[in-house]
């Protein structure tokens, strides 16, 4: 009899804009298909991590609350095996993704990182950005203003006093590209890959997907796609993992979001029993 205990965390509400139903149901989903296999699955929400002492062979989590993830992070140091890492949760926040997505040499758009009390205006007339994204560089999309596409440099001027003001000392700045918006999702190290065009069914946190508009259905090569996101979470050390990407009208793919356990919305009870056999497998050593 199979006598793994394990430790699920769920994601903190405010951590789940527009998708609380959502994140619940693929966590329910994979504690499910774990207690199937036959492990004892206890559930907890961020701010138990903090204030009780929990014991399991393993802690698979959604968690996204800054203390949580350091205390994912001290645990691992421990010895805790944790998926997704407390660290590679860490690394998804957007100006250290977009530092190891290029220094990896991974396909993505041309990019800045800059302090939001500067004035961005000579950095993007340099750098050539006139349509662009602004994204909060310290952590994961909250509010709808942490990711704003811009079209001059002074909406850029206001978004950076906007985020100085909240707090948000830096900010990314993405090259709008033109093509296709694709959203995937895949587990690392097992067969489950999925993509679809977001526009086609108004999927996203909000609404940005109809920025670059309906799908032309552009070309492209899918096991190259799916080698680029295996880089990428080997690179920020997630198994879970979702994100988005451009298809040029050439075929060329280029990452422009990855992220640590997306809500799988789409497709969750086909991806459910593969993130309980990766959580499964990563139990052994």
């Amino acid at each position: 009899m199979n006598t793994h205990k394990i430790a699920g965390i769920r994601r903190g509400n405010r951590f789940s804009p527009n998708h609380i139903g959502n994140d619940a149901a693929i966590f329910s989903l994979t504690a499910e298909h774990l207690r199937r296999m036959g492990c004892t699955v206890n559930e907890y929400i961020e701010s138990d991590l903090l204030v009780r002492n929990i014991e399991a062979d393993i802690v698979f989590n959604m968690a996204r609350e800054r203390q949580t993830v350091r205390k994912l992070q001290r645990m691992e140091d421990e010895g805790c095996r944790v998926i997704n890492s407390g660290y590679g949760i860490e690394n998804c926040t957007r100006e250290k993704m977009t530092r190891l997505l290029v220094s990896a040499g991974i396909a993505h758009p041309k990019s800045l990182i800059l302090q939001t009390d500067d004035d961005p205006t000579e950095a993007l007339e340099e750098a050539g950005l006139h349509h662009c994204w602004i994204k909060r560089g310290d952590f994961h999309a909250i509010h709808r203003e942490d990711v704003t596409y811009v079209r001059h440099s002074e909406e850029a001027k206001g978004i950076f006093h906007e985020f100085a003001v909240r707090g948000i000392e830096s900010a990314v700045v993405n090259e709008h590209l033109v093509g296709d918006l694709v959203k995937f999702y895949g587990v690392y190290g097992t067969d489950f890959f999925y993509w679809f065009y977001p526009f086609e069914v108004h999927h996203g946190k909000f609404g940005l997907e109809q920025i670059n508009g309906a799908a032309k259905g552009y070309s492209f090569d899918l096991n190259h796609l799916r080698r680029i996101c295996d880089q990428a979470a080997e690179v920020l050390n997630v198994h879970i993992y979702g994100g988005d990407c451009i298809v040029s009208e050439d075929g060329t793919v280029r990452l422009i979001d990855f992220n640590d356990w997306p809500s799988f919305a789409p497709c969750r009870d086909e991806a459910a029993p593969h993130i309980a056999e990766c959580i499964y497998r990563f139990m052994k050593p």
